[in-house]
């Protein structure tokens, strides 16, 4: 049932959590601000390691931190990337990079004219998200804790008694 519902599934599994922290709604939005603020940074496979390292050493809440980083996923991390690129690119005055360009031979050079833009589009776009993410937690997450979440909808599996249960 997971691979059927599994993004709106996982946004749910991450409401409940950040419900059920037993932290100051303060807390919890820094936590997300980190968490988002990751989240938006071109660290492709490794955001959810740097969330829990920077709330270990930031000291912050690391489910919300966990639950921010979940801004990229498989959906939504080609527009933001894309957006990053494209903001950073204006900003530094690079022209498109067309993948026609790319060889091995001048894999710094791609590297750096698009890593560059992505990095600095990181930071733009990043830091407005991260204020705009506490500050909807911080509202957030009071009311939501007054809110009942049913279950997931379970298929429910009628199961017949043989006659060898019955006589055990």
């Amino acid at each position: 049932m997971w691979r059927r519902w599994g993004f709106p599934r996982q946004f749910k599994l991450n409401v409940i959590r950040l419900s059920r922290i037993q932290s100051d709604p303060d807390a919890i939005g820094r936590g997300v601000a980190l968490g988002l603020f990751i989240g938006f940074t071109p660290t492709f496979g490794g955001q959810i390691f740097l969330a829990i390292l920077f709330a270990f050493l930031l000291r912050q809440n690391k489910i919300a931190t966990f639950a921010g980083v979940w801004i990229t996923n498989p959906l939504t991390a080609p527009l933001i990337y894309g957006l990053e690129y494209q903001v950073g690119r204006m900003l530094l005055g690079y022209p498109p990079y067309a993948l026609s360009q790319f060889s091995f031979e001048n894999g710094w050079e791609m590297g750096v004219q698009v890593g560059a833009p992505m990095l600095l589009g990181s930071l733009v776009l990043g830091v407005p998200v991260a204020f705009i993410g506490y500050s909807m937690a911080v509202r957030f997450v009071p009311s939501l804790r007054q809110w009942k979440i049913p279950r997931w909808p379970r298929h429910i599996i009628s199961r017949k008694k043989s006659k060898n249960e019955l006589s055990d």
